[in-house]
């Protein structure tokens, strides 16, 4: 099935190349010239990822990241300025999937989508033949279902993006065991993507922020100063 791209930038230069080049890929785009036009679209009909940019008049994209995850968890892309490391962190911190800086190649732009899509057809068990039938996870109070994209601590759910399932994954898998920045890169950017250090940093406070919503006392993710982090055995 063909991916639908949602466009957000008040760009119009931004909207028309982008477009251009993801429907050369065979992407359907829909394309917003502002976060307001865009928030009822995306929530009534939703695409299968979502690109916007961070400066736009009316409602900038930080404002309709919060409101779009109160109601979707489509994955999400931001366009940065070069020099909004603010911006980019609370981006991840409040839920987007990835970001990228202008400027931007589309071609890189476009391997970071193809990924983010291949990530999440495979958290909702959707790669037909080639997918691998996913067992259940279970260390002490988490339980990670695969197939479902499904996370549970005691019984209570956490909804994850999927690259945070995927960091959590790695890190369940192999209790006690520590896993470096490059060994979370690896297993949640796919296609040799390069990603830096803080945003995996980012994507763990993220994670730890969503259990401790729901325990205060969480802290089974352990970090280990120079070395990584490990998922502590009970």
């Amino acid at each position: 099935m063909t991916a639908t791209i949602a466009l957000v930038d008040d760009d119009r230069n931004i909207l028309t190349s982008v477009s251009i080049a993801l429907q050369a890929e065979g992407f359907l785009t829909r394309v917003y010239s502002d976060g307001e036009t865009a928030l009822k679209a995306l929530i009534d009909n939703p695409p299968d990822l979502a690109i916007f940019d961070v400066k736009m008049p009316r409602m900038d994209g930080l404002e309709l990241l919060r409101r779009l995850r109160e109601k979707s968890h489509i994955p999400v892309i931001f366009l940065t300025s070069k020099d909004d490391e603010l911006d980019e962190a609370l981006g991840l911190a409040m839920g987007a999937d990835d970001y990228i800086a202008k400027p931007f190649s589309q071609r890189l732009l476009i391997a970071r989508i193809r990924a983010i899509l291949r990530r999440t057809d495979v958290a909702q068990a959707g790669a037909g033949e080639e997918a691998v039938a996913e067992t259940l996870i279970e260390r002490g109070r988490l339980q990670m279902d695969p197939a479902r994209h499904k996370v549970t601590w005691s019984g209570d759910n956490v909804t994850l993006t999927v690259t945070e399932f995927l960091i959590l994954e790695a890190l369940a898998q192999r209790p006690g065991v520590v896993k470096t920045r490059n060994q979370l890169m690896d297993a949640a950017y796919q296609d040799d993507i390069y990603v830096d250090d803080r945003t995996i940093d980012s994507h763990i406070k993220r994670v730890r922020r969503k259990f401790r919503e729901v325990d205060g006392d969480f802290d089974a993710i352990e970090t280990l100063y120079g070395a990584g982090y490990r998922f502590s055995e009970e």
